[in-house]
């Protein structure tokens, strides 16, 4: 018979265990992997119990690899689970359970371009059948591609059996590098493979609709819902993704009766209402949903809500409401105002062209301001024309690290062109091609019977180019026209 262990007992090695495999210095403990077999045998688990050794070590990767703050942590996982692996070493040999913290430690230690660790992981899953068998290994290993929706869409591809959050990680991982059509092809192919999504991917499909502009996909998923699943629209994720996908497709009036609809509504909630009204420029209806929150539903703003209001307030041009807010949010709220509140302030400010009143603004500030702030002076000089102060902003920009994007660079150059400054702008445009940089365009996206087009400026590869250039013609030459009465107008149109 087996000798009783404590739990106290149990719980002492773990945190003995911890303490010496995480050093506040790498300098303090260069060989910290020395101590795993001492400590598991002083501490009674080796060699009369491997299953309770094993269970430290698995609950000893997990808190390596949660421990992303610095580097070393996952380095030490990955150092432990190559001990384990080692035929030499006294240590158990590692299990199903093991390899997702390690796959976990590999994510925070690899990027996006170089998935050295996760990869050999992934070998070594396969030769020892654990992929794709294993559910915890499968789900790990979405988890470490995430970044790289391709190579997360292949592993998917392989599984023999998906379940619903396999389907949920390629959605996000798809949206989160912006091909989100390609994200609504899965959750469709969900209902043909007989999966039934739950309130997470549902969250996930309805952010990718909005993300693409497919309003009709996301009234469908509305439709599913209230038919198969009417209990989720009170869900505070589901509901406030329905919210925000309304909102930003153009269907307010629907984003306020999904809302008016949920039977609670928490401060996320609001604040997603709060947003959708942003979108639209209507800042008296984002103010007032802060006032609303405490009366109806009993809920206090939080820093994003507030934040929501301000940019209704900066989108609808609305500057005094918006410095009273500014001014009044810790007082009326207890919202202490953040760098992204005066972020929001400044552009609101450059954008009516008030500079003077921006910079005095930033002087107040009781941290220090980051690029968004100083690119919003730069955006806002461009439309003054104002020179020195776009010079300034960008000295500021290269100083905080935003140097390596060639917006500021580009938007410089316009700054110096519209002054007739143009040796200055010849000037930084050979700065631009001597750093190499490239900058990714921008597109628009609408959705025609259910399928997402997108297009960017002066596209010479499009399928279908021949196709939009005749109808750019004709629009042009139908604007360029004068229509007696308006219904002439219409008649031209169609």
């Amino acid at each position: 018979m087996r000798p009783y262990i404590p739990k106290p007992t149990f719980a002492f090695c773990h945190s003995l265990l911890a303490s010496r495999l995480l050093p506040s210095s790498a300098a303090a403990a260069p060989r910290p992997l020395l101590a795993v077999q001492a400590l598991l045998t002083t501490a009674g688990l080796l060699p009369r119990h491997p299953e309770l050794s094993l269970l430290a070590l698995n609950s000893l990767l997990r808190a390596l690899a949660r421990r992303a703050a610095s580097p070393s942590h996952p380095r030490l996982a990955l150092a432990l689970l190559r001990l384990m692996l080692s035929p030499a070493s006294p240590l158990p040999a590692p299990d199903h359970l093991s390899f997702p913290f390690a796959l976990s430690a590999a994510a925070a230690l690899d990027g996006p371009d170089t998935p050295g660790a996760g990869a050999q992981l992934h070998a070594l899953l396969r030769k020892g059948a654990l992929f794709p068998a294993d559910h915890y290994v499968t789900t790990a290993l979405l988890q470490l591609y995430a970044p790289r929706p391709e190579l997360a869409r292949r592993v998917f591809d392989e599984l023999p059996r998906r379940e619903a959050i396999h389907y949920d990680l390629v959605i996000g991982a798809y949206a989160r590098a912006g091909m989100a059509a390609e994200g609504l092809a899965v959750f469709r192919a969900m209902f043909a493979d007989g999966v039934a999504p739950d309130a997470v991917v549902l969250t996930t499909a309805i952010a990718a609709c909005a993300q693409a502009g497919a309003r009709e996909c996301g009234a469908w998923v509305h439709r599913y819902v209230e038919r198969a699943a009417p209990e989720l629209l009170g869900d505070a994720f589901v509901g406030s993704a329905l919210v925000s996908m309304y909102a930003k497709c153009g269907c307010l009036e629907e984003a306020v009766r999904v809302f008016d609809g949920m039977p609670e509504r928490n401060e996320y909630v609001w604040g997603t209402m709060v947003g959708a009204f942003a979108v639209h420029g209507m800042a008296a209806q984002a103010i007032a949903c802060l006032e609303r929150m405490a009366r109806e539903d009993g809920v206090w703003p939080d820093g994003v809500a507030v934040l929501g209001a301000l940019s209704a307030c900066a989108h609808a041009g609305k500057v005094e409401d918006g410095l009273r807010l500014l001014k009044e949010m810790r007082r009326r709220y207890g919202v202490a105002p953040g760098h992204e509140h005066y972020s929001c302030t400044v552009d609101m400010l450059c954008r009516v062209g008030r500079l003077e009143d921006a910079v005095g603004l930033i002087r107040t500030m009781p941290m220090t301001p980051l690029a968004s702030v100083w690119g919003s002076v730069l955006a806002g000089c461009r439309s003054c024309g104002n020179v020195d102060l776009a010079e300034v902003a960008a000295r500021e920009l290269e100083k905080l690290g935003a140097g390596a994007d060639e917006g500021v660079y580009v938007q410089l150059s316009n700054i110096y062109l519209d002054a007739n400054r143009k040796d200055d702008a010849r000037r930084v445009r050979k700065l631009i091609g001597s750093r190499g940089f490239k900058k990714v365009p921008a597109y628009s996206a609408v959705e025609v019977d259910g399928e997402v087009a997108s297009f960017v400026a002066d596209d010479q590869a499009h399928p279908r180019r021949f196709e939009i250039w005749e109808v750019l013609q004709l629009l042009a030459h139908q604007m360029g026209q004068k229509p007696v009465n308006e219904e002439e107008t219409l008649i031209a149109f169609l």
